[in-house]
């Protein structure tokens, strides 16, 4: 404990580190006094006062951090964003001209996050009339809807999209951690105590006792260890390095620590599942009676567990591929003089690369959509709605995922500073050593 509180006033002590997280959770702050910001003319008794619903807009509501529920400026929360980069990472494997945009650098990195906006703003203009209608209108929230009311909602609902893009830009750039990530799990962390509070009146309530909530509580554990395990699973490759003089003798280039390349199981982190439940929201944001539609917005059914699970084992091959390039590396590899042993450098190497990634990102994309659906059979046991959606599925690995990437960012402050990291031993996958293939 005293090691730990050391660590926290080291933190302290590293001025552009303490800005960075104080600047963090300021814009944090902010975007979830805009959550509690209800749009004009609605009425939040009628639409239960703010009482997240079940099932798939649960869901949307916890991503969003109550604001769904809540009719807040900020309801479509930051998911229309996260479906424009989707579509734009899309066309960048068929569309050549976005192809090219992706090849120009820091000029086309621009462009891209431009039409990335301009595309969410679309997204945006899609969605909120659809919320409006069918959560808004539909559950008595406005009683005579004027034509004036819908054009400022709809307004509203972009603006409050855009500030959020804009905060978790912000925060990626000035703060700590990823910025969009982190403004989901503040959201889903600021439901987890009523959720857990909740399960443990309904248990003690006599549905299985004290004992029951208990046993629960360990389940949940043990999901959140076996999380950490997967998210920080890696596979080291090995090389060496040619001999070079050195001086007036021969020696080998620091061949005395091994070096190796990290490949991560989950490479791809968190975003498979944020892209997955991008797409998943869709269905419940058109306002139809079509089966198949239907099937897609009934968050405990086998259709929808069933495409969210394939949705999720597709894109973390895709995120993968468009993070790691085995060629690169190979090419980076064969420039400083190292080689994989047995491995010809050059393109054998990269496609001795590409094959190790290709088996452990299949177990690792499997353990993803397994955990992604547990909540289905957590409900179907008889937990509640609120608190199964923490027991595994997406808001697990989410808040695992992005509270496991700040905590490498703000060990690699600390390590550069000379100060020890939050977790001894350097137990955090992801903090460099001095033998690890900087390449990468």
């Amino acid at each position: 404990m005293k090691k730990f509180i050391d660590t926290l006033k080291n933190i302290w002590k590293v001025e552009e580190l303490r800005q960075r997280i104080l600047l963090t959770l300021g814009l944090i702050l902010i975007y979830r006094i805009g959550s509690f910001i209800i749009l004009p003319g609605v009425n939040q008794v009628a639409l239960g006062g703010g009482r997240s619903s079940s099932g798939l807009v649960g869901l949307l509501d916890l991503f969003a951090g109550g604001a769904f529920s809540k009719a807040s400026i900020m309801a479509l929360g930051i998911m229309p964003y996260i479906s424009a980069s989707i579509i734009m990472q899309l066309l960048g494997m068929a569309v050549p001209v976005v192809q090219k945009l992706q090849k120009e650098g820091e000029s086309g990195r621009r462009k891209i996050n431009g039409y990335t906006r301009v595309l969410t703003i679309v997204i945006c203009a899609f969605q909120g009339p659809s919320y409006l209608q069918m959560y808004v209108i539909g559950a008595g929230g406005v009683a005579d809807p004027t034509w004036m009311w819908w054009v400022s909602s709809i307004v509203l609902l972009i603006a409050g999209t855009m500030f959020a893009m804009w905060l978790g830009e912000r925060i990626t750039d000035k703060g700590i951690g990823n910025g969009i990530s982190l403004l989901i799990t503040v959201g889903i962390l600021a439901r987890f105590p009523s959720a857990v509070f909740g399960e443990f009146l309904e248990r003690n309530s006599g549905a299985g006792g004290i004992f029951m909530f208990l046993v629960e509580l360990i389940v949940f554990i043990a999901i959140i260890m076996l999380t950490v395990l997967i998210v920080q699973g890696v596979r080291r490759v090995p090389i060496n390095y040619a001999k070079r003089v050195v001086g007036q003798s021969n020696a080998a280039a620091e061949q005395g620590a091994r070096s190796y390349i990290p490949l991560k199981v989950n490479a791809s982190g968190v975003m498979p599942i944020i892209f997955a439940q991008a797409i998943m929201t869709v269905p419940t944001m058109i306002n139809s009676n079509n089966v198949v539609l239907v099937a897609l917005a009934d968050y405990r059914g086998f259709w929808y567990n069933f495409v969210f699970a394939m949705l999720i084992i597709i894109f973390t091959y895709f995120y993968t591929a468009i993070t790691i390039n085995p060629k690169q590396i190979a090419d980076d590899l064969k420039r400083s003089g190292g080689f994989v042993p047995g491995i010809k450098p050059g393109s054998e190497t990269a496609d001795f690369i590409d094959t190790i990634l290709s088996r452990i990102t299949l177990p690792g994309s499997f353990f993803l959509a397994a955990i992604a659906i547990i909540p289905a059979f957590a409900m179907m046991f008889g937990i509640g709605d609120a608190f199964a959606m923490f027991m595994g599925g997406t808001s697990m690995l989410i808040m695992v995922g992005v509270v496991l990437d700040t905590l490498q960012q703000i060990e690699t402050y600390l390590l550069n500073r000379h100060y020890d990291g939050l977790m001894e031993g350097g137990r955090i996958r992801g903090r460099r050593g001095a033998n690890e293939f900087s390449g990468m």
